[in-house]
């Protein structure tokens, strides 16, 4: 019988491999490489599952095969299914939100400021994956409260904060002559939701011009722009 050695090789230089690390052992930075490579895959595979199925239908066995790694892998990332829906707002929508409220102080009119925050959203959200998420929380929040709580919190507070502060700038400026509009910053995207939710309900029947219908609505709130 064979008495196995108890000494590890040292990788050589050539090797590429990490001198510090056991032979056979994965050095710790590929393995939370490959930990951050599964998770990415679990999230992609988790927003193609929830907009092909829905929140409610989805199941973590779907997601696991689409990704292709195990349920138990799911497991080792996210408690739930409502916590990898969390992440999925994270990374794929609440970082267009932080651009937009990050906008400098205007240079020019709040209206172009506006125009640049409506144009932007309907850019990044309308026709992209991005608008079939917010549909889908459309459809499915009332069902899902915990999951439209979070999406009020990291998404639709941010976006009212800084309309609202766009609008209060705007009436100081004499820009907006409605000071009760403060009261309601939603009113000021209306025409950005009401294109998401359009394009997926009858855009077949009746194709929206987003960027003309903003520029209609701004109008009534701005006044119509001068020409010369």
């Amino acid at each position: 019988m064979i008495k196995k050695s108890t000494r590890h090789a040292k990788p050589s230089a050539e090797s590429g491999g990490d001198a510090s690390a056991p032979l056979g052992e994965v050095p710790v930075s590929n393995r939370a490489a490959r930990a951050l490579e599964r998770r990415a895959a679990i999230v992609e595979a988790a927003m193609e599952e929830f907009i092909a199925r829905g929140f409610a239908a989805t199941r973590l066995d779907d997601i696991a095969k689409r990704a292709g790694v195990a349920k138990g892998t799911i497991y080792l990332h996210f408690k739930d299914k409502e916590s990898m829906f969390e992440e999925l707002v994270r990374i794929v929508i609440v970082p267009v939100v932080e651009r937009l409220t990050a906008l400098p102080p205007p240079t020019g009119t709040v209206r172009e400021l506006v125009e640049t925050f409506a144009g932007t959203f309907l850019k990044e959200v309308i026709n992209t994956r991005r608008g079939d998420l917010v549909r889908l929380i459309v459809a499915e929040g009332p069902r899902f409260p915990a999951v439209a709580d979070f999406y009020y919190r990291e998404v639709v507070s941010r976006g009212i904060a800084a309309m609202r502060a766009l609008i209060e700038l705007g009436i100081a400026r004499g820009e907006i002559q409605q000071k009760n509009l403060a009261r309601y910053p939603q009113i000021l995207v209306a025409p950005a939701m009401i294109a998401v939710i359009w394009q997926s309900l009858f855009a077949r029947h009746a194709p929206l011009d987003a960027q003309e219908m903003l520029r209609v609505h701004l109008d009534l709130i701005f006044g119509e722009r001068r020409t010369t």
